[in-house]
């Protein structure tokens, strides 16, 4: 099943690319916190060399994981996407928050009520959800958490 968030290889993807944001496991490493500037959230995030692009139908996704923690249950980035419907019919699979920068989404649950979410609105999807997510394209930042530390 196609879910709307990025997949665990991408996050390994970006950890052998140097994302500074993936935790080392070296016990001497000093951990540091990780930001997201202005000039990130304003689209340069899509230009680091950790960045992942995905060809789907309907365009192009981009992600970027800022970070993913050492015990690889909870992760952060950016991402966009062009226009697509997902039909979510098994349970999402992980707590996910968004804020969006651009563009939204309309979210059907499974009982049949809508909810849309605009840029400037934020939105937590509990693992349980399943339903319809449509779009014309968004910009959001992500927040993911997920007690088994399988990030799909």
């Amino acid at each position: 099943m196609m879910k709307p968030y990025r997949l665990l290889s991408c996050i390994l993807l970006a950890a052998l690319a140097g994302n500074s944001g993936v935790l080392a496991l070296d016990e001497d490493a000093v951990v540091k916190p990780q930001i997201m500037t202005k000039a990130d959230i304003a689209g340069e995030v899509f230009s680091r060399p950790d960045m992942i692009k995905t060809e789907r139908p309907g365009g192009a996704t981009y992600d970027v994981t800022s970070l993913l923690s050492s015990d690889e249950k909870f992760a952060s980035g950016m991402y966009r996407a062009g226009a697509s419907r997902v039909e979510i019919d098994e349970p999402y699979g992980v707590d996910e928050f968004m804020y969006f920068l651009e563009g939204g989404v309309t979210l059907t649950s499974s009982d049949g009520s809508v909810q849309v979410i605009n840029a400037g609105d934020a939105v937590t999807i509990p693992k349980e959800w399943t339903g319809v997510w449509e779009t014309g394209g968004y910009t959001k930042i992500w927040v993911i958490y997920s007690a088994t530390g399988e990030i799909e």
